[in-house]
């Protein structure tokens, strides 16, 4: 029987993971919105892509804990 925290916990990651990947969706669809925009601001697109590295960087983590090492 699986331990009722441990399922909490793994149910909250889910939703966090999710929360993650819909706003690294969100930045990249902002991002390419800005690139086609002859006028928009670099600094601005630079630090909507810093965040979004940020965020994979997050969402890989997450996945990491999720998924169980499995050896080979």
């Amino acid at each position: 029987m699986a331990d009722k925290s441990s399922d909490e916990e793994r149910a909250a990651l889910h939703a966090e993971l999710e929360r993650l990947r819909q706003e690294h969706r969100d930045l990249d669809a902002a991002i390419t919105a800005l690139i086609e925009i002859s006028a928009a601001d670099q600094l601005q697109i630079q630090r909507l892509k810093k965040r979004k590295l940020i965020l994979r960087d997050k969402i890989d983590r997450i996945e990491d804990v999720l998924t169980p090492d499995i050896i080979a």
